[in-house]
C-alpha cells in the first residue's frame, strides 16, 4: 500500500521525487550516540529515512533528507508533494545528525528536520521529535516564540506573524494546510504556542 501511494504521489507533482526506507546502516552509524541512542522512545526499526524533493528559496529543486515515526512517513511524503507543487521554498532539510544532534545549531541553520531524541523545550518530557512525529519546517521563519521573543537573532523579522513571506506558516497557507490535509497540526496553533 504504501509504495503505491508513494508512486501516485510522485506521479501528482512533476520533477517531485520521494524514498522512504528503513533506516540503512551508514545512517543508523551516523545517528547513533548523537539523534538517537538507547534509551530513546522509539526505536531505529520503528523509524524511517524520507528522501525528498523540495523547492529551494533559489526557486530550484533540490534533494533533502529526514527521518520520521514510520506511521508518519506516506502523509509526509504527501505535504511535501504538495509543497513542492505549490513551489513553497524550503531553506535546507539535511539530518539533525550534521549538527551533531543539536536542536539550536540546525535552527540557526535554518534547517527542516524532524527526528532527534530530545526533551521538549523547557521540559524533561520527551518532545514530539523524539518519536519522529514532529517537523519543524524552516524554523528561522517559523520560530519558537516564548514570552515573545526567539533564541534566533535571524528569527525576528518573523516574530510578526502578520507580514506572509516565503517560506512562513499561516492560517490558511499552504504549509499549514499542506500538513491540515494530511491530517496534522501547526504548533503555532498550539494553546501553548511555539514548538516541541
Amino acid at each position: 500500500m504504501g509504495l503505491a501511494v508513494l508512486a501516485v504521489a510522485a506521479a501528482l507533482a512533476p520533477g517531485f521525487n520521494a524514498r522512504v526506507q528503513r533506516i540503512p546502516p551508514p545512517v543508523r552509524a551516523q545517528m547513533a550516540g548523537v539523534s538517537w541512542r538507547p534509551g530513546c522512545p522509539v526505536g531505529l526499526k520503528d523509524l524511517r529515512l524520507l528522501t525528498l524533493t523540495y523547492r529551494g528559496f533559489d526557486g530550484r529543486a533540490h534533494t533533502g533528507q529526514l527521518v520520521a515515526n514510520r506511521n508518519a512517513a506516506v502523509a509526509l511524503v504527501g505535504v511535501f508533494r504538495r509543497l513542492y507543487a505549490a513551489g513553497f521554498p524550503i531553506r535546507r532539510m539535511v539530518l539533525v545528525d550534521r549538527y551533531g544532534g543539536d536542536d539550536f545549531g540546525s535552527i540557526e541553520a535554518d534547517n527542516t528536520s524532524a527526528f532527534n531524541c530530545r526533551a521538549a523545550t523547557g521540559s524533561s518530557r520527551w518532545s514530539q521529535h523524539a518519536y519522529g512525529r514532529a517537523i519543524d519546517v524552516n524554523p528561522i521563519e517559523n520560530p519558537y516564540v516564548s514570552g515573545g521573543r526567539s533564541s534566533h537573532r535571524g528569527s525576528a523579522p518573523y516574530l510578526d506573524r502578520s507580514r506572509h513571506r516565503p517560506g512562513m506558516a499561516y492560517e490558511g497557507g499552504v504549509l499549514v494546510e499542506a500538513f491540515r490535509t494530511a491530517g496534522r497540526g501547526w504548533g503555532g496553533s498550539w494553546s501553548g504556542g511555539g514548538k516541541d
